[in-house]
């Protein structure tokens, strides 16, 4: 009987491959990330890492980022497949814009957005308007100024000077002039030394060199610094020298104006050697100084309504941790025991639920730990004194390791305590179905799964 032939069924389609331009908007999406990640001064063995998680969960396998701190770059696929984007980075958010760029991560690490809505959320960030008034800011960086200057110089005069010179600075950090914000350091720094130095004299404000930093302090590299030594720990070779660099030419920038204002005014060589801090004040103008300080921080930086109390609680833990490090261990190496402890708390304040970016609570907290108030004073020193330059910059140096060692092993311990913690949580045996869930008591069901004898039959 002749068959009819049959017509072999068709493969099921396999699931197409991602276009092109959906994997060049994938593409573009992390770069974007990177960039972004970078201008909220993030190291880059983060940013790194950031970006190959949020690869794989949008089904990007094959994926490689180098970033830099002045350029990103993104590599999807492999051999002929392979594309790469790069871009160069410009910008440096605010503390807004940073916990903005911070949420979209967030959903970015699940997928919850899709890349050209991220790639339109980016492009918001970037163009956000500062959330306080340009007043409300001026303030706020002279608030700031007159904290700090009551925990470098506790006197009310250093206070008051520092306020005042607070409002000039702040007034200048706002002007939007791209030729201003180069020469801004030296200019700052000038202005700040003249008046200083001609104030001196006249008014008890202590040692006129720390009443110099507490103005300069949003200058100050000690988060560069920092950062870039951290990067080197990480294996980040040409990220953590580049910011090294850029660290110490901003320190030669800012004590260049000093010893000009110091040229113009006639001060002599001894005028920029730092002298015994005289506590005039009670022990307690330390915490006014840290709630103006927070104060001034939360308005000049723009930073969210909720991050207030967190950014006061990390410097209260940084400058007790510091003052305890003085005592223990002496004044060199006090800003290892204030990093050591503040840097779990802000890694553990980040993944709170109603947390802050880790950034907008270190940053603070590293200018009150003044790695490079000890920097300014040695390089300033080194250009007058070679023998007293030669040892405050060899303590600036000591100074600087000592935080960036506390940073890196502060995380390393909140990382092993994490994974422990999530490791513990995660502990689970599923129960055999001999002992699942059931009305019956756990015996009765072992007896009833056991295997029956055999029963003979009485008729065999």
């Amino acid at each position: 009987m002749p068959t009819t032939p049959t017509t072999p069924t068709p493969p099921e389609p396999r699931e197409t491959e991602r276009s092109p331009g959906d994997a060049a908007l994938i593409r573009t999406f992390l770069l974007g990330l990177a960039e972004g990640l970078t201008a909220s001064a993030e190291s880059t063995d983060r940013i790194r890492a950031e970006i190959v998680d949020i690869a794989h969960a949008y089904g990007v396998d094959e994926v490689d980022v180098v970033v830099l701190p002045t350029i990103a770059l993104v590599q999807t696929g492999q051999g002929e497949t392979g594309r790469v984007s790069l871009t160069s980075v410009r910008a440096s958010f605010r503390f807004d814009q940073i916990a903005a760029m911070a949420a979209l991560v967030r959903q970015a690490r699940s997928a919850a957005i899709g890349p050209a809505d991220g790639i339109r959320r980016l492009n918001e960030i970037g163009a956000m308007p500062p959330t306080r008034h340009w007043f409300m800011r001026t303030m706020g960086h002279a608030l700031l100024t007159a904290g700090l200057a009551l925990l470098l110089a506790p006197s009310w005069q250093a206070a008051v000077v520092g306020f005042g010179l607070g409002v000039i600075i702040g007034v200048a950090k706002l002007t939007r002039s791209q030729t201003l914000s180069l020469v801004l350091p030296v200019a700052a720094s000038f202005v700040c030394a003249v008046i200083v130095f001609l104030l001196a004299p006249v008014v008890e404000i202590g040692d006129p060199l720390r009443v110099l930093i507490a103005p300069l302090a949003t200058f100050l590299p000690g988060a560069l610094l920092t950062t870039g030594v951290r990067e080197l720990a990480a294996g980040q070779m040409v990220a953590g020298s580049s910011r090294l660099g850029a660290g110490i030419v901003q320190l030669a920038l800012l004590a260049f104006g000093i010893l000009a204002a110091g040229t113009v005014v006639g001060i002599g060589d001894d005028g920029y050697v730092p002298r015994e801090v005289q506590q005039t004040l009670p022990w307690w103008v330390a915490g006014i100084g840290l709630v103006l300080y927070g104060v001034g921080v939360y308005l000049h930086f723009a930073a969210p309504g909720r991050s207030y109390a967190w950014v006061i609680l990390a410097l209260v833990v940084a400058y007790g941790g510091q003052q305890l490090g003085a005592l223990l261990l002496g004044a060199p190496v006090s800003g290892f025991v204030g990093a050591l402890v503040v840097t779990p708390l802000v890694l553990w304040i980040e993944d709170l639920p109603r947390g802050v970016p880790s950034q907008i609570a270190f940053l603070p907290a590293f200018w009150v730990l003044v790695p490079g108030a000890a920097g300014l004073i040695g390089v300033t020193e080194g250009a007058v004194e070679e023998s007293a330059g030669v040892d405050d910059v060899a303590a600036a140096f000591v100074t600087v390791m000592s935080i960036a060692l506390g940073v890196f092993i502060g995380s390393a311990i909140y990382r092993f305590l994490r994974r422990s913690a999530a490791g513990i949580a995660e502990f689970h045996v599923d129960l055999p179905s001999v002992l699942g869930p059931s009305e019956d008591s756990v015996l009765s069901r072992i007896a009833d799964a056991a295997p029956k004898p055999r029963r003979r039959d009485p008729e065999s």
